[in-house]
């Protein structure tokens, strides 16, 4: 029998409805978001640096990883560290904050003005979970990403950057960065959908005998999110980097691809493929 689970990314859901829609939430007493207009203010012990209107990419130009929280007594949060989870993963982009590894994709618009980021409720995707204390942080963080936050933004010597976001009651969250994608790659890339077959293949590889590479094949959607179009079975030579292939799952992604620049080595696949999210995923056995 085959148990299958399928979910569209970026639904229209707004963000109270997510909110209405999770039956408990953490405690107001020690994690209640700041309300709509307040604008947290930076201890005077961590003077802000400000992005201006000419350097917001510095901000866009890195995923940023949560290492630490802090409620709005200034005491250490550790609720978000979940044993078998991955931390919490901002991606700034187009204006648009995207929060991953969390139950759901959780999204907000955001705006830079001075020391200030304006964070707008956005949307979320509708995938159930299991898992009570992840449900628990996807509702704390989506509150949270409603309202204003000040931030900083500081060189670490020589290591990743640190992005510290202070909410309005105190709490705090600390990032750290890596370059995205885009930055590493040097361009945007182009988006596309890849179905992942359930098992490995053997294909050819000019240094690796019997190596067993992902099957895949491209996926065509309409615009109406409708799919139109399959292509043909082939191994990809290569990982697609974010993505964990499960024997006996079949997955459709939305990835961006990115054309590497030469010169490249001889056994070099001749593009790069980023996970952006899973459009589907069946068990197939």
């Amino acid at each position: 029998m085959r148990a299958t689970t399928a979910y569209k990314t970026l639904s229209t859901l707004a963000l109270a409805a997510l909110m209405a829609a999770c039956a408990s939430g953490p405690a107001p007493s020690s994690q209640s978001p700041v309300q709509p207009g307040q604008v947290a203010t930076t201890p005077a012990s961590m003077p802000a640096t400000p992005l201006t209107s000419s350097q917001p990419p510095s901000i866009a130009a890195f995923d940023w990883e949560l290492v630490s929280m802090a409620d709005r007594q200034g005491n250490a949060d550790t609720r978000w560290r979940i044993p078998g989870q991955r931390a919490p993963r901002l991606h700034f982009e187009g204006g648009r904050l995207t929060v991953h590894n969390l139950c759901n994709v959780v999204s907000s618009g955001y705006q830079i003005q001075g020391s200030t980021m304006l964070l707008l409720p956005g949307a979320a995707t509708k995938r159930a979970c299991a898992n009570q204390q992840l449900t628990e942080l996807e509702q704390n963080m989506a509150l949270y990403l409603s309202a204003p936050a000040t931030y900083e933004l500081r060189g670490n010597a020589g290591g990743p950057p640190l992005l510290v976001l202070h909410f309005g009651d105190g709490t705090r969250w600390e990032m750290t960065g890596t370059a995205t994608p885009q930055s590493r790659y040097g361009g945007p890339g182009e988006r596309v959908f890849l179905e992942v077959g359930p098992q490995r293949v053997s294909c050819s590889h000019p240094l690796m005998p019997g190596a067993q590479c992902l099957q895949i094949r491209e996926v065509r959607y309409g615009d109406n999110g409708v799919r139109q179009s399959t292509g043909q079975w082939q191994p990809l030579q290569g990982e697609i980097e974010g993505f964990e292939f499960q024997p006996g799952m079949r997955q459709v992604l939305r990835l961006h691809r990115f054309t590497l620049r030469p010169p490249l080595p001889a056994d070099a696949a001749p593009h790069a493929y980023v996970l952006d999210t899973v459009i589907e995923s069946e068990q197939v056995r």
